[in-house]
């Protein structure tokens, strides 16, 4: 990968509206749900959904609001990476893009250090986020923030790690499926509807919540170091290295096969 095609790909991405339109819903809806989070949580006990009772301790209920991104707002980061490439096939310019660099290989490469760049940030953001409003309410109702604790920055920083992850994983996506409108279709149904049912469904039975834990969003939560839905016992985590250990091989695995496919095929 050289210097230049990496400043190609990442100038491809800031120079048009749809990173930053995304980094602002993200950042709104992020903060409006560990606000809603942290004052629901603090309120007494949690429901399982099971009609039982769930009494969360504080350490519990900080963690969970402080990683929601990484519960809930990982699509942001997972679109944008998705689209590196569908919007070049989309757009045509992806024959530039090749006279320019005509190594397919460093393509990839640089895209995939362009967007998990830009993954960072969208991790930054989108914690931060969470930490400011969901910290706030926290602090406003008379609860124990844990900001002073250094579990609970190892936490915020390691949601930041699992979001520029999920920036990784979009762009090896967007390597195998070129058209937009089916890779934000993909996108949307897998992480809002597949995984979560799948997830529920899985933690049934004793075998299944053990396959649960390496499907994607799982893995993110993982790395993280609990979430919401681990805190409540509706599903069961890897370690935070097991986690990441699982996004890199699903990040390794699609850009093999975008690069044996994809980016094999001639391009016109």
């Amino acid at each position: 990968m050289t210097r230049a095609a990496l400043v190609a790909e990442y100038r491809k991405l800031v120079t048009t509206r749809l990173w930053w339109i995304l980094l602002a819903v993200m950042a709104a809806y992020m903060a409006l749900m560990a606000a809603g989070l942290g004052w629901s949580l603090s309120q007494g006990d949690v429901s399982t959904g099971t009609g039982d009772e769930l009494v969360l301790t504080p350490d519990d209920v900080v963690r969970s609001v402080y990683t929601v991104a990484v519960s809930l707002g990982y699509v942001f980061p997972l679109l944008v990476g998705a689209l590196a490439f569908s919007a070049e096939f989309r757009h045509k310019t992806i024959t530039p893009t090749l006279l320019a660099e005509p190594s397919r290989t460093r393509v990839l490469l640089a895209k995939l250090g362009a967007n998990g760049a830009v993954g960072l940030l969208f991790g930054a953001v989108g914690t931060l986020a969470a930490v400011v409003a969901g910290g706030g309410v926290l602090a406003a109702i008379g609860e124990e923030t844990f900001l002073g604790s250094a579990a609970t920055w190892r936490s915020i920083g390691l949601s930041v790690l699992a979001l520029a992850l999920w920036a990784l994983l979009g762009t090896a996506l967007g390597s195998v499926m070129t058209n937009q409108v089916a890779v934000i279709v993909v996108v949307l149904a897998f992480t809002q509807f597949v995984e979560p049912i799948a997830r529920v469904v899985l933690s049934m039975t004793s075998w299944g919540s053990r396959v649960a834990a390496f499907l994607p969003g799982a893995a993110g939560e993982a790395v993280s170091g609990g979430s919401l839905y681990s805190a409540t016992g509706m599903t069961s985590l890897l370690s935070w290295w097991q986690g990441l250990l699982v996004l890199l091989v699903y990040v390794v695995v699609l850009s093999a096969i975008g690069r044996v496919t994809t980016l094999r095929r001639d391009i016109t």
